[in-house]
């Protein structure tokens, strides 16, 4: 089946010609923290059947987005990567995920992606609000580590835990983030450290 087309000569249009269908940006989010095999792009991505992903992946390629390339022994696989002009695309999505905040209510069957994880708190993040402030934060839910360490403004997220460098620790699942993620620290989140801290990540990354 041939992708659809806008035949506009217009940049929004050809962007989306590329961009605007179904698991493109999703693929692109993935794709964001660094290179995938297939199957972590498959486990990443619950719901995408492997044609389609197969699909897009292609789709991607020729439009300069990604690359494929062969990791050599001693742990041999197939990865995709973002290209330069795929990198480009962050700023996008960060506005996109921000556009959409207000829109996370509490279907039940949402989940909750290890990188939307990651995206999640750049595009929660406030500037104005971390000026001058220096701090670590390290986020574990169900057992994948985050860290995000703001400094005067900025904010740098990382896979993996910041261990005793960490100003405030938080363990919690899924379930327990999203409600962290809607100004709710339940039972289902434990929190170590300064617990004035823990008010400052919440006005940092408006968690409230």
């Amino acid at each position: 089946m041939s992708r659809r087309r806008y035949r506009q000569f217009c940049p929004l249009a050809k962007a989306l010609d590329v961009l605007g269908e179904r698991w493109t940006l999703l693929i692109v989010r993935e794709l964001l923290s660094g290179p995938k095999r297939y199957t972590d792009l498959r486990q990443g991505l619950e719901g995408l059947a492997t044609d389609l992903l197969a699909a897009r992946l292609r789709e991607l390629q020729e439009a300069g987005v990604i690359d494929r390339r062969e990791v050599p022994p001693p742990t041999p696989a197939t990865v995709y990567e973002l290209t330069e002009r795929g990198h480009a695309l962050k700023p996008t999505i960060l506005e996109l995920a921000r556009w959409g905040r207000p829109l996370l209510r509490d279907p039940a069957d949402d989940r909750l992606p290890d990188s939307a994880l990651l995206l999640g708190f750049e595009a929660a993040f406030h500037p104005d609000a971390a000026v001058g402030l220096d701090e670590t934060y390290d986020i574990e839910v169900d057992g994948e580590r985050v860290t995000v360490r703001v400094h005067d403004g900025t904010v740098d997220v990382t896979s993996g835990g910041a261990g005793e460098h960490a100003t405030l620790r938080i363990v919690t699942d899924r379930q327990g983030f999203m409600e962290l993620a809607r100004g709710h620290a339940g039972d289902r989140v434990r929190i170590d450290g300064d617990a004035d801290a823990l008010v400052r990540l919440q006005r940092v990354f408006s968690l409230a």
